[in-house]
């Protein structure tokens, strides 16, 4: 069975606050780790009050000095919001504190709205130079020439996995070209998922970093010991999503017995649509959902979310999933 990882946003839950959120953060990951899970990874967003992930190179360092064996990884950096010198940098220690263990996933969108994107930014108003900061930063990791007016320090000559993520052509076609693992959003923005990975396995170019193209896939999968209970779990989710597309973000909340007295019509359109790629239910029906979704698209690893209320009720949903992985490997 392919690889299963983690994306974590650092959710704070109503009634919670960002210490807890960030406990909550390193104890799901030492209880991933324990479950054979691949990687963990923490997205960047900026001024949302339900997700604490914006100092994400900061916080990886608190989960990977918390757990043993695990990768842990950003999915993503959003590189436009930084200097790629800062990034190499940043990156280059974390290698250098927990060695083949860092991940460095890199995103071309502001993790935002537009005030805080120009908050964050400064200095440029784009993420137009996305191909050209890409391979800047891969440059400060290559071995320092005598010549060479600028390197990172601790970064030059350190390796340091990069992968490229996107929900777009753009993503897949660069991913591509520069011959680097591409991780697709499917976990919210899925429309162009198929397109991309046709496209970017078809145009891949063998790297120093990868001989052959690999692709990951972002899934949401909520595991209960029923049906109902996984989709009420699930409504904490749509929610969010409800939320965000009223322009009211706010904490996570809890989950409610009836999500259709909660949105409208156009508003359930649109979050069915951006969460199309969500497999919720009991063990066999998740079992059953996973098989159908690798089947189809056929992705070399899952990246497997779960924005749940309940701190152990998220836990026991990887867990749930874990098991489902181990029952599926047996089949095989």
């Amino acid at each position: 069975m392919i690889p299963f990882s983690v994306l974590d946003l650092a959710p704070v839950t109503e009634g919670s606050n960002t210490t807890q959120a960030f406990a909550n953060t390193l104890d799901l990951a030492r209880r991933a780790e324990q479950l054979g899970y691949t990687r963990y990874w923490l997205a960047e967003h900026h001024n949302m009050p339900g997700i604490a992930s914006a100092a994400t190179a900061v916080l990886i360092g608190h989960v990977a000095g918390g757990t043993s064996t695990i990768r842990v990884g950003a999915g993503g950096i959003m590189l436009p919001n930084h200097a790629p010198l800062q990034v190499a940098e940043q990156f280059g220690t974390l290698v250098s504190l927990y060695p083949g263990r860092i991940d460095l996933g890199l995103g071309r969108a502001p993790g935002t709205d537009h005030p805080t994107a120009r908050a964050l930014r400064r200095y440029f108003d784009s993420a137009d130079a996305f191909p050209q900061d890409v391979a800047e930063l891969l440059a400060y990791f290559e071995p320092a020439t005598p010549e060479q007016p600028v390197r990172a320090v601790p970064g030059a000559g350190i390796e340091v996995p990069v992968w490229l993520l996107g929900s777009s052509l753009f993503s897949a076609r660069l991913s591509a070209a520069m011959g680097l693992p591409f991780a697709f959003a499917s976990h919210f923005a899925p429309d162009a998922m198929d397109e991309a990975l046709a496209l970017y396995r078809r145009d891949f170019r063998p790297s120093a970093r990868l001989p052959s193209p690999y692709a990951m896939l972002g899934v949401n999968i909520v595991a209960a010991e029923s049906d109902a209970e996984a989709k009420r779990l699930f409504t904490t989710q749509q929610q969010s999503f409800i939320n965000l597309r009223r322009g009211r973000p706010g904490l996570i909340p809890p989950p409610i017995d009836d999500i259709e007295t909660y949105w409208t019509p156009t508003e359930k359109f649109g979050v069915e649509r951006a969460l199309a790629c969500a497999v919720i239910g009991s063990p066999d029906t998740v079992k059953e959902g996973i098989e159908a979704f690798v089947a189809r698209h056929r992705p070399d690893e899952l990246m497997v979310t779960a924005n749940v209320f309940d701190h152990e009720a998220r836990c026991r949903s990887f867990a749930l999933v874990a098991e489902v992985k181990k029952r599926l490997a047996a089949a095989r």
